[in-house]
Parts: structure tokens; sequence; C-alpha cells
């Protein structure tokens, strides 16, 4: 595939690669400097640290400042220099920044974070600056979210709004105040994850791929699946699953690993709607996929309050159980077709990618190893990033020289400006939640349309957390979820856990839900397919994604943990009864896939539509957590199984019509 289409997708879908190509050599080492600057700066205060304020102060701040001088004002902006008012936004950043530096020991000392004239003149600057910086980095759906919460305190003592909607009257220090000389607002805990861990992690993936380990999981999974039936598609899932859960991006993950896998599927004779769809939900796939599930694992633990190790282990079988779908729907489609592997011969050998490149692995066992041993985040990310480069220099290939250790430096930075710009505006909702209470309002909202029904209300938490998340980066959509709709679960008593990691779910896959399924758009436009047809064909890869968090909630040994008798907020569980875990794993597994077969239409051949209906049907009755609807689904889906086998034997497999 050509680099050419490659930008041009990027460009369209993902903001975050729209930026300058400035042909001014003072101004390119200008950046490097600042970008390089920022990240040593990052590692300097992991184990430095200043007052929270002032650390995420500055964080925000000249992230926001480099966006001024990176992104374009407009997409036909002529990119090839900064205009004289970029100069002037980065230059208001910088100074917001010195500000908050100046009075901060009379914020905390004297005033106790209550904002003066000067404070607010200074707290509408920076708002104003976060919005344009996320309308060029993010687009316009994020900025207009928080402007309505912005906008909320103005009028939430109105007689005409909604008697749940009222408050007490706000002035501009209480609102403002709240944004800026606190650390509820703008440099709130979203902020504060992106400091601590997040940019931290950013920087590590750069130093991974800077070190060729894309091309090390892209070679291993050609090496295991490539000459399988549908190989392609199985490369497409694997490699994508293992990068997307370190990078953190699902469209950026679309476009790298599908410019290389998506020509590979067609190549095969995969249609070029359903070739773009399996790498966007795979791309997907990947946030939720432990070690790192793209970074949100650290800020479930920041927010929650549970260890890291406990969130990572308890995402482990919902994760297989997805990638088990993926795989299945891509092996049933290419029996369906008669679509073959690539040949051998033209594939890399397994034990030659692991010789070449095992020390690759280093880094991430490193990495799993310290997190569970407790060691902290920030810490962690820290070690791995230079063990990463130490181990680069265990084979010449991939060695890091000194300029690609500053390369890494600055790529990292550059990669992580859009998530700290969304964190930022995520503030301002976080910060407007905080004032008026409005967190609590929602889940009333929610709690009081499931009038009771533990069922009702999950569905309507799902499709507010697949509203909140549409159009978000991973990181930034959970934060949101997390805040509005996960609280609606606790009033029935769900473990924080259990309604994170729902609500975690399906902020994600907003990412391939239409109308704004911008995974599902981006690999559409690598294919050449249809956006909407892809966003659909998308939706059904990922089918397993939308049942396995209601599996989890009323049956959490699938989260190998046992909450029975603990509170809600509970941050420690038992572990469950082993045989409790392989029996929820088993039955889900084989509902997963004869959902996958069901959807499409074939195992050894071809299903009717009525036998179609009867296994989806039997899959359901697996999921429900009864005993008696078990007995009545393990029968009739082995049955159609067998079945289908006993007619394969007698016929060819006929081609997708």
């Amino acid at each position: 595939m050509s680099q050419d289409k490659v930008k041009k997708v990027l460009e369209k879908y993902d903001l975050e690669s729209n930026v300058r190509k400035w042909n001014n050599k003072s101004i390119v080492w200008f950046f490097s400097i600042l970008a390089i600057s920022y990240a040593l700066f990052h590692l300097y205060i992991t184990f430095n640290p200043l007052p929270t304020l002032l650390q995420r102060n500055f964080h925000l701040m000249f992230g926001l400042g480099m966006v001024f001088l990176l992104y374009p004002t407009f997409k036909a902006q002529d990119r090839r220099k900064i205009p004289f008012y970029d100069w002037m936004l980065f230059g208001l950043t910088i100074a917001s920044c010195i500000y908050l530096f100046t009075v901060y020991q009379d914020i905390v000392t004297v005033r106790g974070g209550v904002a003066n004239t000067a404070d607010i003149l200074m707290a509408i600057l920076t708002v104003v600056l976060v919005f344009e910086a996320a309308r060029r980095v993010t687009g316009w759906v994020l900025p207009i979210l928080a402007l309505l919460f912005l906008a909320y305190p103005f009028f939430s003592h109105q007689d005409w709004l909604p008697r749940m909607l009222l408050t007490r009257p706000f002035d501009l220090a209480d609102i403002f105040g709240q944004l800026y000389t606190k650390t509820e607002g703008l440099f709130s805990t979203a902020i504060g994850a992106s400091v601590q861990f997040i940019f931290l992690f950013i920087l590590f993936g750069a130093f991974l791929a800077k070190s060729g380990m894309g091309e090390f999981f892209n070679d291993l999974a050609l090496a295991l699946a490539g000459h399988k039936q549908g190989g392609p598609a199985k490369v497409a899932v694997i490699s994508s699953a293992f990068m997307g859960s370190v990078n953190g991006s699902a469209v950026g993950n679309v476009v790298s690993t599908g410019a290389f896998t998506i020509p590979l599927m067609k190549r095969i004779g995969y249609d070029k709607n359903f070739a773009g769809a399996v790498e966007a939900s795979s791309s997907i796939g990947g946030q939720i996929l432990p070690p790192i599930m793209g970074a949100s694992a650290f800020i479930m633990a920041e927010t929650t309050g549970i260890s890291y190790g406990t969130i990572a282990l308890s995402a482990i079988i919902p994760a297989f159980l997805f990638f088990l779908s993926s795989i299945m729907q891509v092996h049933y489609r290419a029996g369906r077709a008669n679509l073959r592997g690539l040949p051998k011969a033209d594939l890399p050998q397994v034990k030659k990618v692991l010789k070449e490149g095992w020390h690759l692995l280093i880094p991430l066992i490193s990495l799993i190893m310290m997190l569970f041993a407790n060691v902290p985040v920030s810490y962690a990310a820290f070690y791995t990033i230079m063990i990463t480069v130490v181990v680069s220099w265990f084979r010449k290939h991939t060695r890091m020289h000194f300029k690609d250790i500053l390369q890494a430096l600055e790529t990292g930075t550059r990669q992580a400006l859009s998530t700290i710009v969304a964190c930022g505006v995520v503030g301002i909702v976080i910060g407007v939640v905080n004032l008026t209470g409005f967190g609590a309002t929602l889940s009333s909202a929610i709690t009081s349309l499931g009038a009771g029904s533990l069922m009702f209300t999950l569905l309507l938490t799902m499709l507010a957390s697949i509203v909140l998340g549409m159009g978000l980066p991973s990181i930034p959509a959970y934060i949101i979820t997390a805040t509005m709709a996960a609280p609606a679960l606790a009033e029935f008593g769900i473990p924080v856990l259990i309604a994170h990691l729902f609500v975690f779910y399906f902020g994600i896959f907003a990412n391939i839900t239409p109308p704004v399924a911008l995974a599902s758009f981006a690999a559409s436009g690598l294919a050449g397919g249809s956006p909407m047809k892809t966003g659909f064909i998308s939706l059904r890869l990922a089918i397993a994604g939308f049942i396995v968090p209601f599996i989890f909630v009323y049956e959490p040994a699938m989260l190998l943990i046992d909450p029975s008798g603990l509170p809600a907020n509970a941050t420690e569980f038992p572990f469950a009864a082993i045989p409790q875990i392989i029996m929820v794993a088993v039955s889900s597994a084989i509902a997963v896939v004869a959902i996958s077969a069901a959807v499409e239409g074939f195992i050894h051949t071809n299903l009717n539509v009525l036998t179609r209906l009867v296994l989806g049907i039997s899959s359901l009755l697996l999921i429900v957590p009864e005993f008696m609807t078990d007995i009545i689904g393990y029968p009739i889906i082995i049955l159609i199984f067998v079945l289908n086998y006993i007619k394969s034997k007698k016929e060819t497999p006929a081609a997708v019509s």
C-alpha cells in the first residue's frame, strides 16, 4: 500500500496526524529541542515530583503550547510555516503556566484555593486555549461536549430547568476557581494520570517502535498464522491486538498495522469491507488486552484504588473471548469462501523470527513482573524504557543509537499531545460534575429509567457509555464514562471493578459503532470500502465484546474474583473458586464459537437460516447463568456441530454468494 494513501487516511480520520511540516530548519530544531526537553522533564519528575498542581499545570500548558506550533488552525492551511497568531497562542500558554507558578504559594497558603479576579481571567484564558487545542487535535465532538458541561453551572439555578437538574447559583469565582486553582478541574485526576503514567507509557511505546517491535509482532503473527485458512485475517487479529494494547490509539493502530494487513487480506480474496472491519475491530480489541490495555489499566487502578494486578488479571478471560470470536469469525468466513492462507515458503519461520527478535519481549516481560511486584507504575514505566534501550543493543538490526533515542523522545511527545489535550478537556467535564453534582443526577436518571431492573439499567448504561465515548480516544473515553456512567451501577450494588470494566468496554467500542466509528472509517479508507458497511461488519466481528460485559456482571468469576458479601466499593477480592472459573470460561468460550458460526453461517459447511437462528439462541442460553439453560443449550450446539461435520463429508463447501 502506498505511503501517500496511508498519509491521506491518517489525515482524514486521525487528526493527531494532521500536523505541520515546517520548511524552516530553525523551527524544526526549536520544536525538537522543546519536545525532547519535555520528555526528559517527565523522566526527571518520576523520581523528583513537583507539587501536584504545579506539575499538572506544567504538563498541560507546555503540551498546549506545542499543539499550537504543531497543528494547523484549519486543514487547508499552509503547513510549512507557523502563523504569527499561533506564536501568540504559544506565548499565552507559557504565560498561563508561569502565572500559576508565581501565585501558587498565595493560592494554597493564603487564599485556600479561592480565586481572585486575576485567577478568573487567567482561568478563562486557559479554558479557551484548551478548547482551541482540542478542536485542532480531536475535532469538534469533545470540545462541544465540554462546552455544554461548562454552560450548565451558569444556568443550573434557573426555574425552567427540570427539578432534578436544579442547583444553587454559582458565580465566576466558583466555576473558574474550580477549574483553575484546584486539582478538581483542568488539573484533575485526568491530567494527573496523564503526567504520572500515560505520558510515560506512550513514550515507552515510541521506544518499542523505534527498536523494531512492530515489525517483530507482524513477522511473528505471519509465521504463526499466515499459512492457515484465511491466514492474513488471523495475522491482522494477532498483530493488531498486540500493538493496540501497547500504543493505546485504535485509529493510529488501524493505520499502522492495517497498511500491512489489509492488502494481504484482499490479496487472498477477503471482501474489502470485511478486511477493513477485521483490522478495526482487532485494533479496538487491543485496548482491552492485558497487560497494558492501551494504558487504561493504570488509569482504572488510579481511579478505583484497585491494584493494577487485579485489573490486569480480571481482564484476561474477557479479552480472550473477544479475540476468540474474531478469530473464529474470520476462520469461518475463510472456510465459507474457500480462502486459503499464504504460501508457507513466502512467510518467515517462527524459529528464525524468535531468534532474531526474542530480546524485544524482555521489556514487556520486565514490565509485567514489576507491576505484579507492586513497583509504582511510573517507576515501572521509567525502568522499562531504560530496559528497552539496553536490550535493543543485543542485535545489530534493532540497536538504538543516540539519534534514535532522541527521535523516540520527540516521537513520544508528539504522540502524547492528543491525550494531554483530551485529558485537559475531560478535566473541564470532571470539574463541572464535581461542582454541580451532575454525575449523581445522571446516575439517578439512569437508575430511574431502569425502573429497578438490573438488565434494563445495564442496557441504558451501555448506550450512555457508547454515546459518551463517540469520537474520543480510548483514555478520555474511559475517564468520561467512569465519571458519568459507572456510578449508576453502584445503585444495584455492583462492585466498582465490574462497573468500571463494563463502561470501559462500551466507551471504547464507540470507535466502531456507527455513526461515529472512527476506527472503522479509517480502515475503510485503507481498504477502499464503504465506511458504514465496514462499521457494521466491525460491530459483528466485535459481537463478543458486546456480550461479555453482561456476562461478568452476572458471573464475576469470569473476572477471576468472588465479590460475594463485599461492599460495592471494595478494592480487594478473594480469588473465585477454580471450578466456577472453569465453568464460566468454558461455557462462554463455547457460546462465543457458536455465535461466530451463527453469524457467518458456516462451520464445516454452510448453515441454513433456521439452523443459524437455533444455534444463535442456544449460544445465548449458555450465557445465561442458569443450570437449566446450560442443559438445553449444550446438547443443541453439540448436535448442530456434529451434524454439520457429517454433512461436510458429503459435500464441498460453497463459496460466499
